[in-house]
């Protein structure tokens, strides 16, 4: 585990395999994350999916704030709760609506938009710099962005689609939410600042359930499906793909790392085609611009961590 940030360095090496492996398993189970979401919809309300997977998670992490509850330096609790209320529960929430009224494919298409609002975000609060090629990448994005919320999937020109609209919500969460850990949580090392935000809001997710029917379905043999569609988005999407992510940054980069922001949306729109949603030309269309729009947008010179252990 690294003890904090260490110097990078230029390297034009290639990520070993076991990195190339574990970037697709994140890339499956984060863009299987869409599809699941509106599985466990079936059974599940908005609330519960939404409460119950960062509840799930907040529990996947419990042995990890046992090992560093003394080394935690309480000035930093404030920003545990912000970041998992801006990086995840507010996200889980809307992605959850959003998955009630869109398709998954949709939903999981304009989960690209994340590093387009981290600039943003970036260069307006936090004082970070854009290049021109940044610029453009983040026009590109948006024309790709107008090109899904703006028509309806399969038809012609009509409104705003107001749950496309939630989801981009989500995106522009995301994008506070890196911002905030790069400033104020990047001395940690990143499993142990998952975990405590996680525990930040795992507390909340709970109450919330509490006012749900959440446990009892869960306890009933006869959800067992959507009871298990629950504990992948929580267990495993949310808590065990962010080791993992950590794994590949540290085998890699952070910019090797960040294409499965590419793999992502093929992912959803596979599952979406295999559960028969109306997945149009026009909607690959939207895809393909935005995701031109990330790469440029990402573009930078290739560095990878030097880890110490």
């Amino acid at each position: 585990m690294s003890k904090g940030p260490a110097p990078e360095v230029v390297s034009d090496s290639q990520p070993p395999l076991i990195a190339w492996g574990l970037l697709v398993l994140l890339a499956l189970v984060w863009g299987s994350s869409f599809i699941l979401i509106k599985k466990g919809l079936l059974v599940y309300t908005v609330t519960e999916v939404a409460a119950g997977r960062v509840f799930l998670a907040s529990v996947f992490f419990i042995p990890i704030l046992i090992k560093t509850f003394k080394t935690i330096p309480t000035a930093l609790l404030r920003y545990f709760f912000l970041s998992g209320l801006l990086g995840y529960l507010l996200p889980a929430f809307l992605f959850a609506k959003a998955g009630s009224e869109i398709s998954s494919a949709l939903a999981g298409t304009l989960n690209a938009l994340s590093p387009m609002f981290t600039m943003i975000i970036g260069v307006l609060f936090f004082a970070a710099t854009s290049k021109r090629i940044q610029i453009i990448g983040l026009f590109i994005a948006f024309l790709g962005t107008l090109m899904l919320i703006i028509t309806q999937e399969g038809s012609s020109l009509s409104l705003v689609n107001k749950y496309a609209l939630l989801a981009i919500i989500a995106t522009v969460c995301y994008g506070i939410n890196i911002n905030l850990v790069a400033k104020h949580l990047r001395e940690l090392p990143a499993l142990v600042s998952t975990a405590w935000i996680f525990a930040g809001v795992g507390p909340l997710a709970f109450g919330i359930l509490l006012f749900t029917d959440f446990f009892s379905k869960m306890s009933d043999p006869a959800n067992l499906i959507p009871s298990s569609y629950i504990l992948i988005l929580g267990v495993l999407a949310s808590g065990l793909m962010s080791i993992l992510f950590n794994r590949v940054i540290q085998l890699s980069s952070a910019v090797f790392a960040a294409s499965v922001t590419y793999l992502i949306p093929i992912v959803a729109l596979s599952w979406g085609i295999l559960d028969n949603e109306p997945v149009g030309y026009q909607q690959w269309m939207g895809t393909l611009v935005i995701l031109v729009g990330v790469y440029l947008i990402n573009r930078k010179k290739r560095t990878v961590k030097l880890e110490s252990s």
